[in-house]
């Protein structure tokens, strides 16, 4: 009789905790980034071969990306536009999502999507010509904002998120054909955002680009030109990483300067930095695959971001 009562009392508890929201944890308030959710986003990607300009995988990103982003997010446009390289035309399209387009101030959070068509840092020569599967150096970027877009779904930031997926980052060889989609991006920005933020008066606070953050031993050092043009947006990331227990991971010391889509930003005045490990022995390889790569770093790198955003949206109040 004791335990019947019992359990008759349980059942009517639970069901006025049900009815009056109390007795769940509001999904909104809950929501955590995946690691192994992003690192699945990652394998998915790279199942559609190479990814660079003029081929099926290429199209198929553009259709996965566009497919992800709209049930998610508040608006999704394309930025396309053909792009000569003196040999042949690529068509690039830039992929952008908006969340909360009527705010007025934004966190712009990039990566670049697009692959390497040639394995040029191969030790066999007989293997340059290869493309490079992308995993860490183009998948793992894509695969923490597709993962943080799953995220300001649930939970909204007070703050505007624009995300932009880069294409022609790293078409190449040289770096005049490399940076492709983020470079005409940076000049016509608003423009290319018109279609999913109508109002005109509003700016972007500072730009993340995540590149190469998939790595799965894990090292973020500040990058020099981040630290040079935005320093400040270093420090408030960096701390953010500190304060959730990753110092060993966002460490103090000074990193490579890196040629990255970060630069066309800044040099139109938008401050972003770039978030990457470029110790990768796979760097440029047709070794760069999903088993070099791991869903916790995904998720250290995911969850520092995500609070950022989250934070910024408090103070934005």
């Amino acid at each position: 009789m004791i335990r019947s009562g019992f359990l008759r009392a349980a059942a009517i508890v639970a069901a006025l905790l049900i009815l009056t929201g109390c007795g769940k944890s509001d999904g909104a308030q809950d929501v955590q980034f995946d690691g192994g959710r992003a690192y699945e986003i990652l394998k998915k990607q790279c199942s559609f071969g190479p990814r660079y300009p003029n081929t099926p995988g290429h199209d198929k990103m553009v259709e996965y990306l566009q497919a992800e982003l709209k049930p998610l997010s508040d608006g999704v446009t394309v930025h396309s536009f053909t792009y000569n390289t003196g040999k042949k035309e690529l068509e690039i399209k830039n992929i952008c999502a908006v969340f909360n387009p009527d705010a007025s101030e934004y966190v712009l959070l990039c990566a670049h999507w697009d692959t390497r068509p040639w394995a040029d840092e191969e030790i066999d020569q007989a293997k340059r010509n290869l493309p490079v599967p992308g995993a860490n150096d183009g998948a793992s970027g894509v695969a923490v904002l597709l993962e943080l877009a799953r995220m300001f779904h649930i939970k909204r930031p007070s703050v505007g998120v624009i995300m932009v997926f880069f294409d022609g980052e790293d078409y190449g060889p040289s770096t005049r054909d490399m940076f492709i989609g983020s470079t005409r991006f940076a000049k016509e920005w608003r423009t290319a955002l018109k279609p999913i933020i109508k109002r005109s008066d509003y700016k972007i606070k500072y730009g993340i680009l995540l590149d190469m953050v998939g790595d799965s031993s894990l090292q973020l050092p500040r990058e020099r030109k981040s630290m040079m043009m935005a320093g400040d947006i270093v420090d408030k990331v960096w701390a953010v990483a500190r304060k959730a227990g990753y110092g060993n991971i966002f460490t103090d010391t000074g990193g490579y300067s890196i040629a990255d889509d970060h630069v066309p930003l800044n040099m139109v005045g938008i401050k972003c930095i770039d978030i990457i490990d470029f110790d990768y022995a796979y760097w440029h390889t047709i070794e760069d695959t999903p088993d070099k790569c791991s869903a916790k770093s995904l998720q250290i790198v995911g969850e520092v971001v995500s609070k950022v955003v989250y934070e910024e949206s408090v103070q934005a109040k």
